[in-house]
């Protein structure tokens, strides 16, 4: 029996040798891309989360677990239940064999199947919802099943990965991680989903660096920042729900990208500098990629790249599936569409707002009047 096998199995305790898996995670490599992609003399650093066994969210995966075990909220082999679009599930799939706890994810038809034998393989029980909520969408029917579950499994506990403050608290290792190689940063790029890593990254860089600007990266689509609900090709980004721990008050500007422009960018990153990644690196390089230009000179811009490009051989990286969907014919333009608030129309390609609220404050506002 391997350890996947049993570290499904209920009440496991961690065995001696599963926690040095965790020291596997962090000190992830820190690139700079500069040309082709941008011109010669500027450039921004791309963290390569995807060095990380599963991504970006084994960070907060390892860490939520291992501070709901400190308060009691996870009792020793208590299943662990949560919706996933992939990358938090592999975290927890980890967390899971490292403290020795069942894990139960809730997924939906979008997931890949090689995400899904991934899991499953790393001893999770996976449940896939097939109906999505008539207002949040799949991740509000996800969310829906994940609370059924843990009524039904006595022990269980949810870290709520969009409301948890221990998400954000998680990313403090890797802002000093990129304190420790870098003397100044100005710009910090960052993907928005769940919103843990935007804020728990910009809230320890500003109180080193006071200066620094965070700018965020949502899909077409997506109601995080106050668009209207669409059905969406990226995962990994973006919501149809208002996670709590969107740092509004943090953002200096955000930006809406399509999923041809993230296509775009992957490859490019791909073809001319051996690094590349999912929805969310392709989206957030086009940004990087646009302030570097368009910048001054010595600017320090660092952006996340949440995974690496392996989960993505048949949707980005496959022309079949990139034809079928129109996302190889759609070059980017080299300035984003520009809107003076978050809900002056909807966005259907690159657009860019300088003015960031939070949607709820917005509507109240609206209310009032």
């Amino acid at each position: 029996m391997t350890p996947h096998d049993t570290a499904a199995r209920p009440g496991r305790a961690a065995s001696s040798g599963c926690p040095s898996l965790a020291l596997t995670v962090g000190n992830t490599p820190l690139a700079f891309v500069s040309g082709p992609i941008v011109p010669e003399g500027r450039g921004f650093w791309a963290k390569l989360e995807g060095f990380n066994p599963g991504g970006i969210k084994d960070r907060p995966a390892l860490h939520m677990i291992r501070q709901a075990r400190a308060r009691g909220d996870l009792v020793p082999g208590g299943t662990v239940v949560e919706s996933t679009s992939g990358t938090f599930g592999l975290g927890l799939a980890l967390a899971g064999i490292v403290f020795g706890h069942p894990v139960v994810l809730v997924g939906d038809p979008g997931l890949e199947p090689l995400m899904r034998r991934l899991l499953t393989s790393y001893g999770v029980r996976l449940e896939i919802v097939t109906e999505p909520d008539p207002v949040g969408g799949w991740q509000e029917a996800r969310r829906r099943r994940v609370r059924r579950l843990t009524e039904e499994l006595p022990g269980s506990y949810c870290p709520d990965q969009y409301n948890n403050p221990d998400s954000v608290t998680a990313y403090a290792g890797l802002a000093h991680e990129l304190m420790g190689r870098l003397p100044q940063i100005d710009v910090l790029v960052c993907s928005v989903g769940t919103g843990g890593h935007s804020a728990g990254i910009h809230r320890v860089l500003r109180q080193h660096h006071p200066g620094v600007k965070l700018v965020g990266v949502d899909t077409v689509g997506s109601t995080i920042f106050g668009q209207p609900a669409r059905p969406r090709l990226m995962r990994g980004l973006g919501s149809s729900i208002h996670p709590r721990n969107v740092a509004y008050d943090s953002f200096d500007e955000v930006h809406w990208v399509s999923a041809a422009e993230a296509v775009w960018a992957c490859r490019a990153l791909a073809a001319r500098h051996y690094v590349s990644g999912g929805w969310s690196t392709g989206a957030v390089t086009l940004v990087a990629r646009w302030l570097a230009r368009t910048g001054p000179a010595d600017r320090t811009i660092v952006a996340i790249f949440p995974d690496g490009p392996w989960r993505y051989w048949n949707t980005i990286f496959a022309d079949d599936y990139c034809l079928a969907n129109g996302l190889l014919a759609t070059v980017p333009a080299e300035e984003p569409d520009e809107v003076a608030s978050l809900t002056e129309r909807e966005v259907r390609r690159w657009t860019r707002c300088a003015d960031v609220a939070d949607p709820a404050d917005v509507r109240a506002r609206g209310r009032r009047r």
